[in-house]
């Protein structure tokens, strides 16, 4: 869910530099360098500025498309969503890098939403950066005329280190519009034949919403053309969650799936709602969904149309289906994890190593030079030690009465999941043999050594890069 060029460098080094921890020399944050210094991005080269603020372990994640491999969890799940709208056009290959405009403007997200902070988006520059959702794409979509489509992507959010947060998902986004001065008496009967189907269906459908001021019918509607559309929308999805978690959670007349509706606000729909099913015994939240704003429809050059959307992460549902208990694992290329699941099918994950944990604190002091958010400690830890941090949590925090400096103190618990299997780049975080086309192949867990190694280089790039004071 912005490119102005630097033509100057926007801060510069005091000197002389002292080592880390020896008094308070800040260093200023640089968010800019040399004139016309660029990023390459997938192939492609894009001027810096002062937004720019995608590191080089997320750039790394673009060509991966985990959702596009059949044996893979998150391809499972898309393709038996798909299978669930054998008559939806699909679009699976959309580029991440889109404009600003098209993430967040075009949509009529409001200039002061949080989603367009530096510290919850990835900006390749000022006008340009990774889509935050699918529904960047969602008029570019409309526009080919398809009135069914599902859509599947990654998409990347600056985010915390913890079991189930990454800064790279996968979303599905659907929608299907219907012409107001045709199709109208054919969707009543389609609502019928659904809502008769799901009627002696194994699912209990708690549904209390309502249209009220706060979550209306659009004034430019029919009111009886939107609730069309919204008993469609809400059969078509109470049709797929029983798809997908009927058989895993075994229901039964007995005990049939609970699915339950609620009233939500998103800045593309109206009415809009969020959808919970009752699964293993608590309630889990799988999409938001409602009636497409005909704002975006018109944009689109499908004036007289009406139609519905909804939107899910892969991610989320995977987890829960496959018994996943820790997010990285989607990005796990030991065989060990990827010859666990067959396509088509969904298999519960079984666990094949569990290492102990090796606890590094940081603790420092902030600059009142250079603003400092937990999301920026999150990608320093990511680009320096990748998925071998399990979570990264704040355990103190102060401020000084006599100075007003804040400190802070963060613990990185360092874990890895599985074994390295991948050739060692010139990068790689641990001292070793010195060939360069080594591959390693360690089930062991990491050494404190290792970790130390690894926890110098996070507090090193801090210090460089947020001008802290480690204490």
């Amino acid at each position: 869910m912005a490119i102005w060029l630097a033509a100057t460098r926007l801060c510069a080094r005091s000197t002389p530099k002292k080592p880390a921890g020896l008094g308070r020399h800040i260093l200023p944050r640089c968010y800019s360098t040399r004139p016309h210094e660029t990023i390459n991005v997938q192939g492609a080269s894009f001027v810096r500025d002062s937004k720019t603020n995608v590191p080089a372990s997320i750039i790394s994640k673009l060509p991966q498309r985990l959702y596009m491999k059949p044996e893979h969890p998150l391809g499972i799940l898309r393709t038996l969503i798909e299978g669930h709208f054998p008559n939806f056009t699909t679009a699976n290959s959309l580029s991440p890098i889109v404009s600003v405009f098209k993430n967040f403007d075009e949509l009529g997200f409001p200039h002061d939403h949080p989603g367009r902070n530096i510290t919850d988006s990835y900006y390749i520059n000022s006008t340009t950066m990774l889509r935050t959702h699918t529904s960047a794409h969602e008029i570019e979509v409309f526009r080919q005329g398809a009135d069914k489509w599902l859509l599947t992507a990654d998409v990347y959010r600056r985010d915390e280190i913890d079991a189930s947060h990454y800064p790279v998902f996968h979303q599905v986004e659907g929608a299907r519009t219907f012409d107001v001065s045709e199709d109208m008496d054919a969707l009543a009967e389609e609502n019928a034949r659904l809502a008769e189907k799901l009627a002696s269906a194994n699912i209990i459908i708690e549904d209390d919403t309502q249209v009220t001021p706060q979550n209306p019918y659009q004034n430019v509607h029919d009111p009886a053309h939107a609730a069309l559309v919204t008993e469609n929308l809400k059969s078509s999805l109470n049709s797929l969650i029983l798809s997908i978690f009927g058989a895993r959670a075994n229901a039964t007349k007995e005990e049939p799936l609970r699915v339950r509706w609620i009233e939500a606000y998103f800045p593309f729909t109206s009415p809009s709602y969020e959808v919970e099913v009752f699964f293993q015994g608590k309630w889990l939240e799988i999409l938001g969904c409602g009636v497409v704003k005909q704002a975006t429809l018109d944009q689109s050059g499908i004036e007289n149309r009406i139609g519905w959307a909804f939107g899910l992460g892969l991610e989320r549902i995977a987890m829960v289906l496959f018994s996943i208990p820790d997010i990285r694992l989607f990005w796990s290329e030991d065989p060990r994890f990827l010859e666990q699941f067959t396509p088509g099918k969904i298999t519960a994950f079984r666990s094949y190593s569990r290492f102990p944990p090796c606890y590094k604190d940081v603790s420092f002091w902030t600059s009142d030079q250079v603003k400092f958010h937990e999301n920026d400690l999150c990608d320093v830890v990511r680009d320096t030690a990748g998925d071998l941090v399990e979570d990264v949590k704040l355990i103190d925090e102060f401020v000084n009465p006599k100075t007003q400096r804040k400190s802070l103190c963060y613990r990185i618990n360092y874990r890895s999941m599985d074994r390295c299997a991948q050739q060692r780049p010139s990068s790689y975080p641990y001292r070793g043999p010195p060939e360069p086309d080594l591959l390693l192949y360690s089930y062991r867990s990491l050494s404190n050594e290792e970790v130390n190694e690894i926890q110098s280089r996070v507090v090193a790039k801090l210090v460089e890069k947020f001008a802290i004071e480690p204490r």
